[in-house]
């Protein structure tokens, strides 16, 4: 096993999990598989937080969303409920000083099921029926949680609050890519969609690159992107659950 542990997070958000990692004595590569970006006209996001009063629940889909959001807020308003798939997201709403203690704030009740289709069951979507949901998200992403509300009679809006994408293929990213694929590394993925880029990337730069990342170990903290792995040929996995403490402990297990 190499020293090494990839963290594929936006660059933005890898510096505590990075320093937590170099903290156990292993070699810290930063590569991040997705960039994030302000949009380029706010005005819909600023006047869709100025009335979050009128919403029963806020539902935001990933830290992304959350900081991004919060750039335009003083203050979330008493009485809002928030949504979150996982603990990044608890911990980011931390970081704009909302926790449990100032708001009420619901996820899924499995860390090692963070996604929309278990935050949907942690819900009470009876109570929902007839109230305004707002769900936070990029410029695109998936419909699942606005339908499933749908269907449970709530009125949904979206907004986005951030875009992302895959980096271009650098002479830079494209060195680093070489080296990690040349040794045997543990990488810990946070994103499918960073998952299906990251193959996309490899293929493009070796004709064997694919099958040379089906030989490197995955830390992931969802079923959901595990099972991406899986359909992507990726069989070399550990699956522990959402937050950075559970990531740590899946590193520790493999030392």
């Amino acid at each position: 096993m190499s020293d090494t542990v990839v963290i594929t997070r936006p660059r933005a958000q890898a510096g505590p999990l990075a320093r937590s990692v170099a903290a156990l004595g292993r070699k810290v590569v930063l590569l991040p598989l997705l960039d994030i970006f302000e949009l380029e006209d706010t005005s819909e996001l600023r006047a869709t937080l100025a009335d979050l009063s009128a919403y029963a629940l806020v539902a935001f889909v990933s830290p992304n969303a959350i900081d991004a959001a919060f750039a335009h807020l003083e203050r979330w308003p008493d009485g809002v409920a928030l949504a979150v798939v996982g603990e990044g997201s608890r911990a980011a709403l931390a970081r704009h000083g909302v926790n449990d203690g100032n708001a009420r704030i619901l996820s899924p009740h499995d860390p090692a099921r963070s996604d929309s289709e278990h935050l949907l069951g942690a819900l009470d979507l009876d109570a929902l029926a007839g109230k305004r949901v707002l769900i936070v998200r990029g410029e695109s992403g998936r419909e699942l949680m606005a339908d499933g509300l749908r269907a449970a009679g709530a009125q949904v809006s979206t907004v986005a609050a951030y875009r992302r994408c895959v980096p271009e293929l650098s002479a830079e990213l494209e060195a680093s890519l070489r080296t990690l694929l040349a040794q045997d590394n543990d990488w810990i993925i946070t994103s499918s969609e960073a998952l299906r880029g990251l193959l996309a990337l490899v293929a493009r730069i070796d004709p064997h690159g694919v099958a040379k990342m089906q030989q490197q170990h995955l830390i992931v903290p969802h079923a959901r992107i595990a099972e991406t792995a899986r359909a992507l040929g990726l069989t070399r996995l550990t699956l522990c659950g959402s937050g950075d403490a559970r990531l740590l402990a899946a590193l520790q297990s493999r030392a």
